[in-house]
């Protein structure tokens, strides 16, 4: 049935005009709350853009070619989240960092670093290449169950069996030896803080270090 007769009753018409003007400003506020919240929850436009700027260094899909830039394919999300905030925030001041990430993070926002992590963490890691090396084999040991004397635990207790990482602990699996032996070097010496890892690396020796990366390039 119709609603026009309560047109005709007294305050009909005034009480429902009324309503019609109260509802054109209501639902304009509340389309322009509705896109706010669903640009809020979606994923940035422009992250194909930021991925194709990450990829001239990182390689596609995070598959880097040079040992200068690590292979990002497989990483845990957790980390590239808390590694990109710390290059935007200047909370890692190792020279790498700061000569390539801190300006390249510098206009990131959180949801963009959020979107960017879950896209490498995504894609499928680079295997690791299998040696049997005494090299690689030293690493193992390291790896496995650390260097008692020096206070060097097993490197497996935090990054994983196979070197797969977990949350904020980095997959090491895969990586470019020469990267690893250079983070290492930056943990034992503070260019790279991080007091776990400075602990754990600052007895290490140069052939030690060597051995412990050749040895997760295999994984």
């Amino acid at each position: 049935m119709s609603d026009a007769p309560s047109l005709g009753r007294p305050y009909g018409r005034g009480v429902i005009t009324g309503a019609f003007a109260a509802l054109a400003l209501i639902l304009p506020l509340t389309a322009v709350s509705t896109r706010s919240q669903a640009a809020d929850s979606a994923p940035p436009a422009d992250v194909p853009g930021i991925i194709h700027v990450c990829s001239s260094c990182h390689g596609p899909s995070g598959r880097s070619i040079s040992s200068t830039f690590p292979r990002l394919a497989g990483q845990q999300k957790d980390y590239i989240e808390t590694q990109l905030k710390a290059f935007r925030d200047h909370g890692r001041a190792d020279p790498h960092a700061k000569t390539y990430m801190w300006g390249m993070a510098a206009r990131l926002s959180d949801t963009e670093i959020s979107a960017v992590a879950a896209y490498y963490s995504s894609q499928p890691p680079v295997p690791g290449t299998p040696s049997n090396s005494p090299l690689a084999q030293s690493g193992r040991g390291i790896f496995d169950e650390g260097i008692a004397s020096l206070g060097v635990p097993a490197c497996k207790a935090c990054h994983g069996d196979h070197a797969e990482g977990n949350s904020v602990i980095p997959r090491l699996a895969g990586q470019h030896p020469e990267y690893i032996e250079r983070q290492l070097q930056a943990f034992a010496s503070m260019a790279r803080a991080n007091e776990i890892m400075h602990e754990n690396s600052k007895s290490l020796t140069a052939d030690q270090i060597r051995a412990v990366a050749a040895y997760v390039a295999t994984q």
